[in-house]
């Protein structure tokens, strides 16, 4: 099949290239020329494992080119995905369609032969409706369907989401729409994905209700971690015995910092909004977005008393910045709070990330950034691991004591043994594990 992806971002580019290697011929356009130059060098502007690669294959193949001539990407095709953005909108916390909606009256203008306009981007529930007016209201001759399909991506293992998907989400009530869409998934048929039709509405609420119930998951078992500390439990243990439960599951019961990420803080805070909308009560999700956010900087409050409670011109190593593992996205990273909590006691601070330095010396200042972890640590008052990257997973501890002034780890997503660590001579803070008494240096 033909397919036209409308915008070359995170969405976008996963989407296109895997879609290409399903073997459809896919045209992503995007309005930036300097990212549209730099795609047909190969050079891709994010980082997510396996997709540079994945893009190189498929243009190659000639099934994935990249162009901001919209009519030539939509004129022919079959279905026309739009994947632009959907930031928070500044001041009220509504997702800012404003991208959406001219990639709709764009789109309206190219449409030739009967189409698919799908939005693939997180929109609140009344979008699709709104796309379709749009279009209709440009084009009144025009053959097409609207529908809604949701991306259901983890940032860091996006390629395997997509090509093994837990279920595919498809809002379309129009007859010849899910024949196409059914085509353009078919080759996931061989991996028995779930394929769910609903109508658009409920397609779009499916996304924002997914997402705020992992990151009702997340904000839950971080509360569990603070009592365990008051009460001298292991939130571990706490989480493995929910967990076992299948009718709650294992996943996103891992206590931390909080979320972070371009996904949940921003859909978490457009349900909050949808439900004022609607005039519905949303206390459990405003509940969670307050919470989260004030974890963030009591975790930066939590490093300053692993390291004694004064921190003032004392030097903080931070080991990881982006809001996770196998990414450089910093958007709403948790090591944004902890810094600025961090400079407000007045701390010297130096950091290092595996990926993400670029990203972070955008949004991070008065920070010394490092080369790797030995550097960071070299003259550190406590080091905390604030990103879970493996490559800080098995760290030498005896080679980080002797280059740290104090050694102090604290240790936000529980990676380590207490027991090695302090084996090792360092006094060790967890998350949910409580706090080991200071070593002698």
């Amino acid at each position: 099949m033909k397919i036209a992806v409308i915008g070359a971002g995170y969405v976008g580019l996963v989407t296109g290239a895997c879609f290409a290697d399903f073997g459809h011929e896919v045209r992503c356009i995007d309005t930036d020329p300097d990212k549209v130059a730099a795609l047909r060098q190969g050079r891709v502007p994010i980082y997510e494992p396996g997709l540079a690669e994945l893009i190189t294959t498929n243009m190659a193949a000639g099934r994935l080119c990249f162009d901001m001539d919209l009519a030539w990407g939509v004129g022919d095709a079959d279905a026309v995905f739009i994947a632009v953005g959907t930031p928070s909108r500044r001041g009220d916390g509504h997702a800012d369609l404003s991208y959406v909606y001219d990639a709709a009256r764009n789109i309206a203008a190219e449409l030739r032969g009967y189409t698919v306009v799908v939005t693939k981007s997180t929109v609140p529930v009344g979008t699709g409706d709104e796309v379709e007016r749009l279009i209709r209201e440009a084009r009144p001759d025009a053959d097409f369907a609207v529908a809604s399909n949701p991306e259901f991506l983890r940032e860091g293992a996006a390629i395997g989401d997509f090509k093994r998907p837990d279920r595919i989400v498809i809002g379309t009530t129009d007859p010849r729409a899910r024949d196409v869409m059914a085509e353009v998934y078919r080759p996931l048929f061989l991996n028995q994905a779930p394929i769910l039709f609903t109508d658009r509405r409920t397609s779009e609420l499916t996304k924002y209700a997914a997402n705020a119930f992992l990151a009702t998951k997340i904000t839950f078992i971080n509360e569990m971690a603070d009592l365990c500390e008051r009460a001298g439990a292991n939130v571990q243990d706490v989480a493995r015995g929910m967990g076992l439960d299948n009718r709650i599951g294992s996943k996103f019961l891992h206590a931390g910092p909080g979320f972070g990420g371009s996904c949940f803080p921003k859909d978490v805070s457009a349900l909050i909004k949808t439900t004022q909308d609607y005039g519905v009560p949303g206390r459990v999700i405003e509940a969670v977005a307050h919470v989260n956010e004030q974890r963030k900087r009591a975790m930066g409050r939590k490093i300053i008393r692993a390291a004694g409670g004064d921190v003032r011109d004392r030097t903080i190593a931070l080991l990881g910045l982006t809001f996770k593992p196998n990414t450089d996205d910093m958007r709403d990273a948790p090591s944004i709070a902890i810094t600025r909590a961090l400079h407000d006691a007045g701390a010297h601070i130096r950091a290092f990330d595996p990926v993400g330095m670029e990203q972070a010396r955008r949004v991070l200042d008065g920070i010394t950034f490092c080369t790797d972890a030995y550097e960071t640590v070299t003259g550190a008052d406590a080091v905390a691991v604030v990103t879970e990257w493996d490559a800080f997973r098995a760290l030498d501890l005896a080679r980080m004591r002797n280059l740290m002034n104090t050694p102090v780890l604290v240790d936000l997503h529980n990676v380590y043994n207490p027991g090695d660590v302090e084996k090792a001579g360092f006094s060790y803070t967890g998350v949910g594990r409580g706090h080991t008494g200071p070593k002698s240096a």
